[in-house]
């Protein structure tokens, strides 16, 4: 059986794929690939994935892109403690990746590049502030879901947990205040704490 192949690096959202490759134990291949040299817009990686962005896999004959459903498959393929036990679960681990994307992440990314990423002289903080208030109600909304358990989908950690909170990671790095969400706060120290999460950001 032929290893898999991620390719992308552990800075962006590689980074989602690394980590549940790490819980899983998975045998992979990392080939580096990135926008920032180029790599992603050569006529070998877009045969791949001629989105020409990362993260992708290549499992065998199978070639998946986008980072929320590589982890789905991935998890579904393998089993474990961190894939849905029955239908219910899997619809709400769907439901919580498809959340996060939509309602967190690109806000989170304006935040994260008005604050960090970009050269000091082009940040805006206007924009990053005016992200924050933006954040407020889905925030509002995962600290509510949080209240009466330590994970999205209950005792234990999944694979809603995982990708929820690779894309809350970039709220935490973009100094959004969490003061007021306590149960959000407890829930990613349990989720960035693990060691599978360390490793897959290179320590």
């Amino acid at each position: 059986m032929s290893k898999l192949k991620i390719y992308g690096v552990a800075t962006n959202r590689t980074m989602r794929t690394i980590w549940l490759a790490k819980e899983l134990g998975l045998d992979y291949e990392l080939i580096e690939t990135s926008s920032r040299d180029g790599s992603t817009k050569t006529p070998e990686y877009l045969a791949v994935n001629p989105n020409a962005s990362v993260p992708a896999i290549q499992d065998g004959d199978l070639i998946i892109w986008e980072s929320l459903a590589i982890n789905h498959y991935l998890v579904n393929k393998h089993g474990g403690a961190l894939a849905p036990k029955d239908d219910a679960e899997g619809g709400l681990a769907l439901q919580w990746s498809f959340w996060a994307a939509g309602n967190v992440e690109m806000t989170a990314l304006d935040i994260l590049f008005n604050r960090m990423l970009l050269p000091e002289d082009e940040r805006d903080a206007a924009v990053a502030d005016g992200a924050e208030e933006k954040l407020a109600k889905p925030l509002a909304v995962l600290n509510g879901a949080l209240a009466d358990r330590d994970y999205l989908l209950g005792d234990r950690f999944t694979v809603a947990d995982l990708n929820v909170a690779a894309i809350m990671s970039w709220v935490k790095m973009g100094r959004v205040d969490l003061s007021a969400h306590d149960n959000i706060t407890a829930w990613l120290g349990r989720c960035l704490s693990r060691p599978a999460f360390v490793e897959a950001r290179g320590g």
